[in-house]
C-alpha cells in the first residue's frame, strides 16, 4: 500500500484499519512521515487528527523535537493541545525510553498556556510520566491561581503512585486558603494514592 493510501487510511471510520495503518507508517516512514503527521494536527477532521496523534505517539521521541517547535509557534488552539496529547503518548508508549529534556521543559511550560484544553493535556501527559514528574507538577500546583488546573494537578497527585505525593495532598487538604473543592478533591486523592500504591506493591510483589 502506498503511503498516500496509508495516510487516507488514518480517516477510514473502521477503528482497526486505522491501528492497522497506524503500524505501517511507523514500520514504513521515511524523512517526510513526521512532518507530514504534523500538518494533520491542525485538520478538521477529528477522526484524523487523532488518527495522527496516535501514529505520532507510535512513532516515540523522534517526533519530540518536531512536536515542541510546533508548540512554540501555534496560535491554533487545537493544534497545540493535538501536541501536547502526541507528548503523552510517546510517554505512554516507551516507558522505558528516557524522554527528552526539551519535551520535558515543553510540557512544564504548556501547564501556563491559558487554554485549558493545553494546559490539563500537559498535566495528563507528566501523570504519564509518572514519579520523574513529580516535583513539576508539586511546583505547579503551588503557584498556579487557576482552580480548574489545581483540580487536575490535584487528581494527577493522586495516581501517581509516588509516596511523596501524601505530603502534598494533605497540605492542599489542609489549606485554608485553596478553594473547598480542591480541597475536598486533595482528601479524595489521598485515598487514591494509598490504593495505588498498594496496587503497585502487589504488582511488584506477584512479579518477583
Amino acid at each position: 500500500m502506498t503511503a498516500e493510501a496509508l495516510f487516507d487510511r488514518l480517516k477510514h471510520p473502521n477503528p482497526n484499519l486505522r491501528d492497522r495503518a497506524t503500524i505501517e507508517i511507523v514500520e514504513t516512514r521515511d524523512e517526510t512521515t513526521i512532518p507530514r503527521l504534523i500538518e494533520i494536527l491542525d485538520d478538521l477532521d477529528t477522526t484524523y487528527r487523532r488518527a495522527a496523534v496516535k501514529t505520532l505517539g507510535a512513532i516515540g521521541v523522534d517526533t519530540v523535537p518536531f512536536l515542541v517547535s510546533l508548540l512554540g509557534t501555534s496560535d491554533n488552539v487545537t493544534v497545540r493541545g493535538s501536541a501536547v496529547k502526541a507528548l503523552a503518548q510517546v510517554i505512554l508508549n516507551y516507558p522505558e525510553v528516557p524522554f527528552p529534556p526539551v519535551g520535558l521543559a515543553c510540557l512544564k511550560a504548556s501547564m501556563s498556556d491559558e487554554n485549558p484544553v493545553v494546559n490539563m493535556a500537559a498535566v495528563m501527559a507528566l501523570g504519564e510520566m509518572g514519579p520523574p514528574a513529580f516535583e513539576i507538577l508539586v511546583e505547579e500546583l503551588n503557584k498556579t491561581d487557576n482552580i480548574a488546573l489545581q483540580v487536575t494537578l490535584v487528581n494527577t497527585l493522586g495516581s501517581l503512585g509516588d509516596r511523596r505525593a501524601e505530603a502534598i495532598l494533605i497540605a492542599a487538604r489542609d489549606d485554608e486558603n485553596r478553594d473547598r473543592y480542591v480541597r475536598e478533591l486533595a482528601t479524595s486523592a489521598l485515598s487514591r494514592l494509598d490504593g495505588t500504591i498498594n496496587y503497585k506493591q502487589m504488582k511488584a510483589a506477584a512479579g518477583n
